[in-house]
């Protein structure tokens, strides 16, 4: 049986107890959630030893790393670093998404050194291996395509990322709709190519109730990949994106009606203003599906500082009740990030996802925020290093800018506002 349908009965599980103790909700409320689609449990497949994460409503807003083999300079080694590198930044899951090299066996390193659930995106491998196999990933077999997803579901992964939203008639569509950038979705832009070239429809959405059958089998969550993401500001929320989310929920609710936990993905660029309306619309029509963002990214200008692109976007896309942040690193666009661009990118998703949180009231957010700032006012400088997102990094910038022998903070020195507020006014602590 799975999580959901557990969920459904009335039952709560060990998953559901832990992600209330790790949320500070109570257990009723994760089970109702998963029962109405509203959360799902990453990691609750039970394959492998690894601390459940919810994500959804009501819950704190989830960060995702991505690593994995991809050309000729990657390797095993380095990936597993920028794993560590970013569980140590607190990301809440990684998703490996190799797409060349032994990718058999960096799925089971991610899987043995990574403390978090892992995700992946089965349709990589099966191109590469029809590509090494046929010459050409246009050749790939659909019982292979298959295999993989089983083959990587049944290693232990919390969830799977495949696009089965994409058909012949939404890649018609974009065709003639003339988009700026066609496609910019590895898998999404691969997959159409295989359904143009072999002119036969989505295997992935033509044979979704043998996907339900696999992810059902192993419990695991569908994260529905959308391969018309928009890569730039002027195809944000044309028709063939909105066609593919409108799938989407087609897909959502048959999911659920067979016991799978789903969430969806999406969606690239997109320009500020429409932002929230694009999670707004992702909610209607996926039935309140849990909202897996990349992104996303607000300017198309922002080459090398891509992280912040995002963290704004990211910022927005939680406040607007987006849940689960994929992080961006100042390489997209531009190559493969390294360990450092890794570290910061999860930094600045976890900085959009605690800035949403607080918009949108999230019990406890917001005293982080008060508890930092009253040890600021009490110029407890060793307090302000624990609570800071990132006590590492604000350790070292203090104590390479702070002057010796002052108290205050390294910008103003003797003449901190703080210290001259504490010594001339008396203000009573107040209440966030």
């Amino acid at each position: 049986m799975t999580l959901l349908e557990t969920a459904l009965q009335g039952r709560i599980t060990d998953e559901m107890e832990q992600v209330a103790l790790q949320e500070g909700v109570a257990p009723e409320f994760v089970r109702k959630g998963v029962a109405e689609g509203t959360i799902v449990i990453l990691g609750g497949n039970r394959n492998r030893n690894v601390r459940p994460v919810g994500v959804g409503k009501g819950l704190r807003t989830k960060v995702s790393a991505s690593i994995g083999l991809y050309g000729e300079e990657s390797s095993i080694d380095l990936e597993v670093a920028k794993i560590r590198i970013a569980e140590e930044a607190g990301t809440d899951t990684i998703m490996d998404l190799s797409v060349s090299g032994d990718i058999d066996q960096m799925l089971q390193k991610t899987l043995d050194v990574a403390s978090t659930p892992v995700g992946t995106l089965p349709l990589y491998q099966a191109l590469a291996e029809a590509s090494r196999k046929f010459g050409s990933s246009v050749q790939m077999d659909v019982e292979l395509l298959f295999e993989v997803i089983e083959r990587h579901a049944a290693a232990g992964v919390g969830f799977l990322a495949l696009h089965c939203g994409l058909t012949m008639g939404i890649v018609e569509r974009a065709k003639r709709a003339g988009r700026l950038d066609p496609l910019v979705s590895y898998g999404g832009a691969h997959l159409s190519g295989w359904m143009v070239a072999n002119n036969r429809e989505n295997p992935l959405y033509e044979n979704f109730d043998r996907v339900l059958d696999i992810a059902r089998k192993y419990d695991v969550v569908l994260s529905l990949a959308d391969g018309m993401r928009p890569g730039c500001l002027a195809d944000a929320m044309d028709a063939a994106q909105v066609d593919e989310m409108t799938i989407f929920g087609e897909l959502v609710r048959k999911s659920r009606n067979n016991g799978v936990q789903v969430m969806v993905k999406g969606p690239g660029h997109l320009p500020l203003h429409k932002v929230k309306e694009t999670v707004v619309l992702e909610k209607n029509l996926c039935h309140g599906a849990p909202y897996f963002v990349f992104g996303p990214l607000v300017t198309d200008i922002a080459v090398g500082y891509d992280q912040i692109n995002a963290a704004i976007g990211g910022a927005l896309s939680a406040w607007a009740r987006a849940d689960f942040l994929c992080y961006v690193t100042s390489a997209e666009h531009v190559g493969i990030p390294d360990r450092e661009q890794v570290r910061e990118g999860v930094i600045a998703a976890r900085i959009a996802a605690h800035a949403g949180d607080v918009a949108k009231g999230l019990p406890g957010a917001r005293e982080w925020d008060f508890q930092l700032s009253m040890a600021r006012k009490d110029l407890d400088w060793e307090r302000q290093m624990e609570l800071a997102l990132d006590p590492e990094r604000a350790r070292k910038v203090k104590n390479a800018r702070r002057g010796r022998g002052e108290s205050g903070c390294a910008m103003c020195g003797r003449y901190c506002a703080m210290e001259i507020v504490s010594k001339y006014l008396r203000t009573k602590r107040h209440v966030c």
